[in-house]
């Protein structure tokens, strides 16, 4: 099947008590391996792109590794998202560029601007048969070019939601409720440490999360930052001349109840770089000798085709969805 768009997609995830996973790409050997785990598992997929991953690989690279995505795999619906643009225009030339989903983030501005700018996307975006996900409140953390310093960032208010998607017309909505984008989601003295010493982050806003969703009946909830940061691969990292000290992410168990819920879509990035940098830093170690870029990058695509398929499986609750 042709690249589709995340209405059916999330439509389906709602009333089925699952959520689709939104994975990032930014090279060949993540779009194989994230695509490859979705085909084997029979898992609706979202390969999204960011402004970041844009500049770094090229539109045209990253769409036309797409496009192979979805003729090596026919049989499962895969949507291109952009991930955070930051105006208009961005989204236009991805709208313009064979994008069938993007997301204009204006979150850190005034309320009536973010709705004014979202309703522009909104209107270009439905004109060209293309949805739009929008945002309400802040993440704090770091995530290519979208940086929100500590103490920034601010829960989604439920009161606000409804205005909001009647005045935007917006297709899908991030909220915030406690996660974080990049691997250092929590500052040490946001967390408690377990028996062994590793850091436990603060629950998720559930509450705010079920407010919404009473407001917002059987409209798709989005949840960016959602990386969980396995310790294995940290420890890996660290052990192979690597630096991560109090990398911590979002526990799995509540991110698959957040899929139980209104969430339809969950963002998952770093934990997919942790499975590769961690992968090569292993290998580089253990082969010194070795210089060929395939060497290394075939063990880092089936570590994140690995990751993706415990994500769809154990975490999203998406396989056998198509």
């Amino acid at each position: 099947m042709p690249l589709v768009t995340t209405t059916e997609m999330f439509k389906k995830a709602y009333e089925g008590g699952y959520a689709i996973g939104a994975f990032n790409v930014n090279n060949m050997e993540i779009v194989q391996g994230i695509t490859e785990a979705a085909g084997e598992l029979k898992s609706p997929v979202i390969l999204q792109v960011s402004k970041g991953a844009r500049a770094y690989a090229n539109h045209t690279y990253l769409v036309k590794l797409v496009e192979a995505a979805v003729k090596e795999n026919p049989d499962i619906p895969i949507a291109l998202h952009l991930d955070h643009g930051d105006s208009f225009e961005l989204c236009k030339s991805c709208i313009d560029g064979g994008f069938t989903s993007v997301m204009i983030d204006m979150s850190s501005k005034p309320f009536d601007e973010n709705v004014e700018i979202t309703r522009q996307v909104v209107e270009y975006a439905h004109a060209h048969g293309v949805v739009v996900e929008a945002e309400l409140g802040t993440l704090e953390g770091v995530e290519d070019e979208v940086v929100v310093e500590a103490g920034q960032a601010s829960y989604t208010r439920p009161e606000e939601v409804e205005e909001f998607v009647t005045r935007t017309g917006c297709d899908s909505l991030a909220i915030a409720i406690g996660t974080s984008h990049g691997a250092y989601k929590f500052r040490p003295e946001q967390c408690t440490r377990n028996e062994k010493g590793i850091l436990v982050p603060p629950p998720l806003r559930f509450d705010v999360l079920e407010d919404v969703a009473k407001r917002l009946p059987g409209f798709p909830i989005v949840l960016h930052g959602s990386s969980s940061v396995p310790q294995e691969f940290v420890k890996i990292i660290n052990e192979n001349g690597g630096n991560m000290p109090d990398a911590i992410g979002i526990p799995e168990e509540q991110l698959r109840e957040a899929a139980r819920s209104a969430v339809c879509k969950i963002n998952i990035d770093s934990d997919i770089r942790l499975a590769m940098t961690a992968t090569i830093r292993q290998y580089f170690a253990e082969h010194p000798e070795h210089f060929d870029p395939r060497q290394y990058l075939k063990p880092a695509r089936q570590a994140v085709k690995d990751m993706v398929a415990h994500k769809i499986t154990e975490v999203l609750g998406s396989n056998g969805r198509i």
